[in-house]
């Protein structure tokens, strides 16, 4: 039998053309029924009944479409007085919809008023076509969708969560037979929980093997509509099936951490923490927060792109769109943090540059919301002013006042948050499930089974940390006047940059000074930030003679870097342990390390604080509550805070 709805998904593409049947499966088209998707997926999984009086449930969805499964389970949560208090969706998707495409297929599919509610505020959240995770908040955070924009064979061995329950969708043999490899089932295997469920549409005999290997139970059941049968069952290994567990929260007895640092990297984890209802007391050693590199009076924020689509360049495209997911819900909150108008443009340093660049653009097909080459002439336009080169345009990026925007974060925590300024910390101490926290005068400050470390330069030691390999980086910046150039239209990045604020004045810099102390500004500092912008703004060049004059203002800032310029990010290694188990760890992977419990970092964040900074936090705040992760595994293991212990384990040098 043939569903009529399959005519009308088929023909929905952005360019026009069908769907290719190996990615929407026949029957894929069908989950345009509500009751199918109640039935199959949620009846199947014994939903809502295995959520509720949780709180935390995870759903793994292994083909996202059009979301309508999502919908199904989110609308049933919604009507459930006991409800899991967090309801994870985790779902892959190869070919996603276009926002356009996806209006059009539920005005076309979706009757039910309830469902339509909640598919138009999915609509409204839809993410930016590009490659990787996406994370999207519903419900003020209770409801979580995380979607891999990816092919399932690449995405799903890449996630890091524990599946409650499986929506195994796509699993049609005849139509998708990529769907049942071999490794799709080990990744399933290697993310279940204990007791974690499962229903497919699919009774195929190959499905019934692949489960079976892989330590499922499966039953067959009648199926719904024009599917006879159905699969269900539930994970239950007869032997051992992975080398790792999946993740699970902290054992703590109070939702306590101390947060040690108020700058971008403590506030967003102070934010993140307690929108979960955690309690956090901060530790700054200075009067207010953002007093360091992060209260430069702004900071710009943009996506990187390069021809190999590089870990810096993926890690920075997933933190950057989830910062403004979250700066959008402090606004929404009403807590906005001070930035300017949307939109920023980074000139080439060369042709060669300028050519390379686009045709990566092109290869990757980031979409034009996300980023889009422009001539010289249209840069021209764009900015307002004549440019050397011509570049590419980032329609979402800009600049943010850091100080206001740690205040937003801090001011949205409410009640959960005691703040205490001058407090100089100096080392930490592990005593049964609680860290006790030490001032410089050996005075005990703070007791909590949760302590984060986000004080940049002094995170190492704080910490106690051999393996961490970072420097400092001397960054003067430069202010000059109002009306003394041409005033920018929008933020103009390059080899320098310039940065045009609210109050007319124009922010150029900044200089990059290796293991250099000194603080105090230095006109030789100032004429090169305004020579590097010269090169790129040619009106510039009159603000040369005033830095020569000294008649220019500005800041000094030390960045936290490591040798690689990556952040350290999650939990922290126990070093102690691993050093003196390093013969066996010679051939360790980051799982394999032992780690010290309830201690993190989020530090080293360097230049890209703003783009980092949020999702850094939302990592730390899922791996103490046992979340899946807001990122692919492989790029949370890039900037583990472990990396170079495992490095000199590997190396043979560490002990």
């Amino acid at each position: 039998m043939t569903d009529p709805l399959i005519p009308a998904v088929l023909a929905f593409r952005d360019n026009g053309t069908p769907f290719s049947p190996l990615y929407n499966d026949i029957y894929h088209s069908a989950v345009g029924s509500l009751d199918q998707a109640e039935f199959v997926f949620l009846r199947g999984n014994a939903l809502p009944q295995r959520w509720q009086g949780r709180r935390s449930f995870t759903v793994l969805e292994t083909g996202f479409g059009m979301g309508i499964n999502f919908l199904v389970t989110w609308a049933a949560w919604r009507a459930d007085a006991s409800r899991c208090e967090r309801l994870h969706f985790v779902s892959t998707e190869k070919h996603p919809f276009t926002l356009d495409d996806l209006r059009r297929v539920y005005a076309g599919l979706i009757s039910d008023p309830a469902i339509a509610a909640l598919a138009d505020t999915l609509a409204n959240a839809w993410p930016m076509l590009v490659p990787g995770t996406h994370r999207i908040e519903f419900e003020g955070g209770r409801v979580v969708l995380t979607l891999v924009f990816g092919d399932a064979l690449e995405s799903l061995p890449a996630l890091r969560l524990r599946a409650d329950a499986f929506y195994l969708d796509g699993f049609a043999p005849a139509k998708n037979p990529e769907m049942w490899a071999p490794a799709i089932f080990k990744s399933l295997a290697r993310l279940a929980g204990e007791g974690a469920t499962f229903a497919t549409y699919s009774s195929a005999g190959e499905i019934k093997r692949a489960l079976t290997q892989c330590g499922f139970e499966y039953r067959k059941v009648d199926g719904f509509g024009w599917k006879r049968a159905m699969l269900v069952g539930h994970f239950a290994p007869r032997w051992r099936v992975r080398r790792h567990e999946p993740p699970a929260p902290v054992p703590v007895d109070e939702r306590h951490a101390v947060v040690i640092g108020a700058g971008l990297a403590g506030c967003a984890v102070i934010e993140r923490l307690a929108a979960r209802g955690w309690r956090v007391t901060s530790l700054e050693r200075h009067g207010a927060v953002a007093q360091d590199a992060s209260g430069n009076p702004a900071g710009v924020f943009h996506p990187m792109i390069s021809r190999d689509d590089s870990v810096a360049s993926r890690v920075t495209r997933a933190g950057f769109l989830y910062a403004l997911r979250r700066w959008a819900e402090l606004e929404r909150l009403g807590y906005p943090p001070l930035r300017g108008a949307q939109g920023l443009l980074q000139i080439a340093t060369d042709d060669e540059e300028a050519r390379s660049i686009s045709e990566a653009i092109a290869a990757f097909g980031y979409p034009s919301d996300y980023v889009m080459p422009v001539s010289a002439s249209d840069a021209n336009k764009l900015v307002g002013m004549p440019l050397s080169r011509r570049g590419w345009f980032f329609p979402q990026g800009g600049w943010i006042d850091p100080v206001s925007l740690c205040a937003a974060q801090c001011a949205s925590a409410g009640g959960l948050l005691e703040r205490r300024f001058g407090v100089d910390v100096a080392r930490l101490e592990r005593s049964g499930d609680q860290w006790t926290v030490f001032d410089t005068a050996g005075r005990t400050v703070a007791r909590a089974p949760v302590v984060i470390v986000a004080s940049a330069h002094d995170a190492a030691r704080i910490a106690g940390l051999h393996y961490a390999s970072t420097r400092s980086i001397r960054g003067q910046l430069t202010l000059v006047p109002s009306g003394t150039v041409p005033p920018l239209a929008l933020p103009v990045i390059g080899d320098g940059y310039a940065v045009p604020l609210a109050n007319g004045m124009t922010l150029t810099g900044a200089t990059y000074e290796l293991d250099d102390p000194d603080t105090a500004l230095r006109p030789a500092g100032h004429i090169d930030n305004l020579e590097r912008v010269v090169q790129m703004l040619p009106a510039f060049a009159s603000t040369l003679d005033l830095a020569k004059t000294a008649m220019l203002t500005g800041r000094v800032a030390f960045r936290c870097v490591t040798s690689d310029r990556m952040p350290m990010i999650g939990n922290l290694a126990d070093e102690a342990s691993a050093t003196r188990d390093a013969q066996r760890l010679q051939g360790a992977w980051p799982l394999d390390l032992p780690r010290s419990e309830g201690l993190y970092g989020a530090f080293a964040y360097g230049s890209r604080g703003l783009v980092w900074a949020a999702l850094g936090a939302e990592l730390i705040a899922s791996q103490i509550e046992g979340e899946p992760w807001p990122l692919e595994r492989d790029l949370a293991e890039d900037i583990d805070p472990a990396r170079f212990l495992l490095r000199a384990l590997r190396q043979k040098t560490a002990g």
